[in-house]
C-alpha cells in the first residue's frame, strides 16, 4: 500500500485545512486508515482513525469536536477536516495503514506510511 498526503500548510489560529491521502494498491476490508502527526522531537501521535469494513471512526479527545475524519470509497482517498486551529496543532501530518488489530490510535498497528505533509498553526 502505498500513501501520498497533500492539503498541509501554514494557518492562522481558528483557520482550516483538509488533508487528504491517495492510497494505492490493495486494501482488504478487514483494514483500518488513519492519521498521526508528530512534532519535532515527540513521538507519533494517533489522532484519528477509520475503519474500512464498516466506517467506524475513533478520534483521539485532544482533537474530538475539532478533526473529522472521512473517506472517499470509489478515489480511495482519506481525508482530515481540521476546524478552529491552534498553535498546538503544528506538526508533521502522517496517513497509515494496516490490518485492523483493535488499537486504532497506536502506531505499531500500521505498517504503510506516508511521507507526511506540514502543517503550521500561528
Amino acid at each position: 500500500v502505498q500513501l501520498v498526503e497533500s492539503g498541509g500548510g501554514s494557518v492562522q489560529a481558528g483557520g482550516s485545512l483538509k488533508l487528504s491521502c491517495l492510497a494505492s494498491g490493495y486494501m482488504s476490508e478487514n483494514y483500518i486508515m488513519a492519521w498521526f502527526r508528530q512534532e519535532p522531537g515527540k513521538g507519533r501521535e494517533g489522532v484519528a482513525a477509520l475503519e474500512l469494513a464498516f466506517g467506524a471512526t475513533f478520534v483521539a479527545t485532544s482533537v474530538q469536536g475539532r478533526f473529522y475524519i472521512s473517506r472517499d470509497r470509489t478515489k480511495n482517498i482519506l481525508y482530515l477536516q481540521m476546524i478552529n486551529l491552534r498553535p498546538g496543532d503544528t506538526a508533521m501530518y502522517y496517513c497509515a495503514a494496516g490490518v485492523n488489530g483493535g488499537r486504532a490510535l497506536e502506531e505499531d498497528q500500521y505498517n504503510s506510511w506516508g511521507q507526511g505533509t506540514q502543517v503550521t498553526v500561528s
